[in-house]
């Protein structure tokens, strides 16, 4: 399998060069991803629990998909393909906002990431692919706000981070 490479950027997101994604995460190095947020008519938020063989962040519950743009492709069409990947699911993503974050794991490794949030909405089932993700369910965003306090150690380090600007985005623009 070919070894896939993160977009190297800067704070403007302006694109510096490509490099392996497990050096990126050893470095702790600046690069460009996103992060798929998938509600449904209920306003339910989709939550995928990763595979237990990822060599990060395994067996946690998490935001419905997230990954690296690849050279050449748009945020977007970076989400729907990764969407359609771990969960087989093919629905219309919009940009929601865009945000720098830090967070060191407990085996050394490093999510340095300009993480690009995407929205999209469905009531269908996933297809999951059992390589990235081991199980998924629907949960009320109030419920997920919740379940952050009362159980954080569930949830991977990158979705505590990223769910309360998600929530407060759609509060605050009528989403």
């Amino acid at each position: 399998m070919k070894e896939e490479k993160v977009l190297l950027v800067d704070t403007n997101d302006t694109v510096l060069g490509t490099m392996p994604k497990l050096e990126a995460h050893q470095k702790g190095v600046l690069h460009r991803a996103f992060s798929v947020f998938i509600l449904n008519s209920k306003n339910e938020l989709m939550l995928q629990q990763r595979a237990w063989d990822k060599y990060h962040s395994p067996g946690l519950w998490t935001n419905t998909c997230c990954s690296h743009q690849r050279v050449g492709e748009d945020n977007v069409t970076a989400g729907k393909r990764r969407l359609r990947e771990e969960m087989g699911l093919d629905t219309a993503l919009k940009p929601l906002f865009s945000f720098i974050y830090k967070a060191p794991f407990d085996n050394g490794l490093t999510e340095h990431e300009l993480d690009h949030v995407l929205l999209g909405y469905t009531d269908e089932a996933p297809e999951l692919n059992p390589e990235e993700v081991a199980d998924w369910k629907w949960m009320s965003l109030p419920d997920v706000q919740q379940q952050l306090i009362d159980a954080p150690d569930s949830y991977t380090v990158w979705f505590k981070i990223i769910f309360q600007r998600f929530y407060d985005h759609l509060q605050q623009h009528g989403l």
